[in-house]
C-alpha cells in the first residue's frame, strides 16, 4: 500500500486592494491550523516521502508551518497544483508513485473532489474539506491513481 496526503492550506487572509490572489498570506488562525496540522501528521506517523505545493503564498506558508512539526521532506512547488482540476491533480500524483507517502499540498474544490473521486469514483460526493483539512488515502503499491482505487483511512480538521 501507499499513501496520498491532501492537505488543504489553512486559513488566508483576504486579498487587499491590488493584491493578487496567488499572494495572500496566511491569518494568524491559519498559521496555528497549519501548526496543528503538522502536529497531527506527526502523532499518526504519517511523515510524507515528499511533498508537492502550490506555488501560492498560503500554500508554501501552510507547508512550511507543518514541516516546522514533522520536519524536513523533499519538497518540490508545481505550477499545476493552483486551481486544478481533480483529473490534474490525478495525474500530479501519479507521476510521483514512487514515493510512498506522498503529501499535496492545494487548494479546493480540487482536492475534496479528488479525494472523493478516489474513493468513492464520484468527485461530487463529498463537500467540506476546510482550511487545514487532511484526507489521507490508501490505495495499493501500483496502481495508477483513478476513479474509486483508494480508500480513505483517515480525515482530519483543525
Amino acid at each position: 500500500m501507499r499513501e496520498l496526503i491532501l492537505l488543504r492550506h489553512a486559513h488566508a487572509e483576504p486579498a487587499t486592494a491590488g493584491q493578487a490572489d496567488m499572494d495572500r498570506p496566511l491569518s494568524p488562525e491559519g498559521l496555528a491550523e497549519a501548526e496543528a496540522a503538522g502536529r497531527w501528521l506527526a502523532e499518526q506517523g504519517l511523515v510524507p516521502d515528499r511533498a508537492l505545493c502550490s506555488p501560492s503564498r498560503r500554500t508554501r506558508e501552510t507547508l512550511e508551518a507543518v514541516l516546522g512539526k514533522i520536519g524536513y521532506v523533499d519538497q518540490r512547488l508545481d505550477a499545476g497544483i493552483y486551481e486544478a482540476t481533480p483529473g490534474v491533480l490525478a495525474a500530479l500524483a501519479d507521476g510521483h508513485r514512487e514515493a510512498e507517502r506522498l503529501l499535496l499540498v492545494g487548494h479546493n474544490p480540487g482536492l475534496e473532489q479528488l479525494a472523493a473521486l478516489m474513493h468513492s469514483g464520484q468527485s461530487g460526493d463529498y463537500r467540506g474539506m476546510p482550511p487545514g483539512g487532511i484526507a489521507v488515502l490508501s490505495l495499493p503499491a501500483d496502481a495508477a491513481i483513478e476513479p474509486g482505487i483508494a480508500r480513505l483511512s483517515a480525515f482530519w480538521w483543525p
